[in-house]
């Protein structure tokens, strides 16, 4: 039950809310957003897949002889960035869901340059 004075938001809106955070954090923690961000809560899970996620460097070193390893190192940097983030990230979803937040998995294809997010909260948030 939410509290006096409190509205619940649909599903749309929470969504909504979850992508302009993650585009901002992004924006601020990673120096560079994606090029589109979509949300999608089912049940205790919000799933937000980003496209357009790479820097040109990043596409070109892809790109180099050295794929391999250039691919590596990016999917390294990139989830020490967002490890030494993810306090903020975890309390912007906390505050916008209302719900402890379990776990955060997230994965990077260097060939499509899509990102996904996943986290899991304690229990579904409560919708409209």
């Amino acid at each position: 039950m939410m509290g006096r004075g409190t509205l619940k938001k649909n599903r749309r809106q929470l969504e909504a809310e979850v992508s302009d955070a993650i585009t901002r954090f992004e924006k601020e923690h990673m120096g560079r957003g994606p090029l589109e961000t979509r949300t999608y809560i089912v049940e205790d899970m919000i799933i937000i897949r980003q496209k357009g996620a790479l820097t040109r460097a990043e596409h070109s070193l892809v790109k180099s002889e050295r794929n391999d390893r250039a691919r590596e190192l990016i999917k390294q940097v990139r989830i020490e960035l967002m490890e030494n983030g993810r306090p903020l990230l975890e309390d912007m979803i906390k505050v916008i869901m209302r719900r402890k937040i379990k776990s955060l998995h997230t994965d990077l294809s260097t060939v499509t340059g899509e990102k996904v997010i996943i986290f899991t909260l304690d229990r579904a948030p409560e919708m409209e």
